[in-house]
């Protein structure tokens, strides 16, 4: 032990050079660190950095060459492989912005304009709001504005739906 003083150390203690993996991307000096796989169900990895692993997993595909039924088959697959894990949300071990909302739910908050993790009053907030606007009876002869209202109507019955289960399993 030296505590920390370099001159107590005897000669060769010092540390040896350490091997670095250099990101795989071309022309990219960075510290490779994060595998990503070559092709689906590959063991072979390329190593990116964080930079470049990110613009590769937004580019990713998991289902590509895939037609659409094996596409399916895969992902009903990989669900029953891990419907244990959405149990967790029954434990309370899970907020709402963390994957226990359905795509459904997702792509209703998105149209009403709020977060993943956004409050049954918050949705009904919104809701409001947005029908009053696109309302038939305020706009009457509207297709556009009629379509919204549908589509407003739809979110709401799906996240008051979703609220429902999760008041009846809590």
């Amino acid at each position: 032990m030296d505590w920390g003083f370099p001159r107590w150390r005897g000669y060769g203690t010092g540390q040896d050079a350490v091997q670095v993996r250099l990101c795989d991307r071309v022309g990219c000096s960075e510290r490779g660190d994060c595998p990503a796989p070559k092709s689906p169900n590959s063991p072979e990895r390329w190593y990116f950095c964080q930079a470049h692993a990110g613009e590769y997993n937004r580019g990713w595909d998991y289902f590509a060459g895939l037609d659409a039924e094996e596409a399916a088959e895969r992902e009903a697959a990989e669900r029953s492989e891990s419907a244990g894990y959405s149990e967790s949300a029954h434990y309370g071990w899970a907020g709402s912005g963390d994957g226990s909302r359905s795509n459904d739910e997702m792509r209703a908050l998105d149209l009403l304009g709020l977060d993943p993790d956004a409050a049954f009053e918050d949705v009904r907030k919104a809701w409001r709001a947005k029908a009053k606007e696109v309302h038939p009876d305020v706009r009457p002869g509207d297709a556009e504005a009629a379509k919204a209202f549908q589509a407003l109507q739809l979110a709401y019955e799906v996240l008051r739906a979703a609220e429902d289960r999760r008041e009846w399993k809590g």
